[in-house]
């Protein structure tokens, strides 16, 4: 069952939680240490454009690839209404292709955990490597073993707003380190108020560790840099739910 497609509709309703302008920042602040202040970004699993918006907003040009044609349906219908320059790109991160190199890649919201295998998982920071510019960086976020193990895995989250609810069921395999979510999604028809649609979604996220992530980006040919609590600059902690991780290229 494909992930993100009846989701997507009210995706941003479920992650309103997430601080977009926050972390837009904290990114635009790592990207000035490295003197990129302006030009050509990437942002690998973009969705709705959440975040592509917010670093359009701060004269970055962007590009968004995303695997979800909802999700980019969605994003697109922002860049009509704020008018940004973005350039959406229907990929899969294990396979995008650029028409030329950019200054600096960006991944949030755990999407790198979606690559479930390693192989395509070092594919993926090849590609990165393979299109950033000299010395470009790579800034992605991801989710830990320590949050599937201990915080999200064998429970049920579940939320109720106006419009739609969802029931979200996580189990998380030790052995192969895959956590299996299954979504269950009651969203109100836009023809009758009344009537509210139900769907299910299945979505897999792979747990990794720091240390494999470093030898994957090694692997790759990037040059690992650092590795924080997620949107800090304080070390990752045995309790980290999410690290953010920099990444530079090394040669092609």
């Amino acid at each position: 069952m494909e992930a993100y497609t009846n989701f997507a509709e009210v995706y941003d309703t479920f992650m309103d939680n997430i601080p977009y302008e926050k972390w837009a920042e904290y990114l635009h602040e790592i990207m000035e240490e490295y003197n990129i202040r302006e030009g050509t970004l990437l942002e690998l699993g973009c969705g709705t454009g959440n975040m592509t918006e917010q670093l359009a907003s701060m004269g970055y040009d962007m590009i968004g690839v995303d695997n979800s044609e909802d999700m980019l349906e969605l994003a697109m219908e922002k860049r009509f209404k704020t008018g940004h320059d973005i350039l959406y790109l229907l990929q899969d991160m294990q396979s995008f292709e650029l028409y030329g190199t950019v200054k600096a890649v960006v991944s949030v919201c755990d999407s790198v955990n979606y690559v479930t295998d390693e192989a395509e998982l070092k594919e993926v920071f090849r590609l990165v490597n393979n299109y950033l510019d000299p010395r470009g960086i790579f800034i992605f976020d991801f989710n830990t073993e320590y949050k599937y193990r201990e915080i999200l895995g064998d429970r049920v989250i579940a939320e109720e707003r106006d419009e739609c609810s969802f029931i979200w069921d996580n189990y998380y395999n030790e052995q192969d380190k895959i956590n299996e979510y299954e979504l269950t999604l009651f969203v109100q028809s836009k023809e009758d108020p009344e009537l509210y649609r139900k769907y299910q979604e299945v979505h897999y996220q792979r747990a990794y560790t720091l240390e494999k992530i470093k030898t994957l980006i090694e692997k790759a040919g990037l040059r690992y840099i650092a590795a924080y609590d997620a949107y800090t600059k304080k070390a990752p902690m045995y309790t980290s739910g999410r690290i953010c991780v920099i990444a530079q290229e090394y040669g092609k």
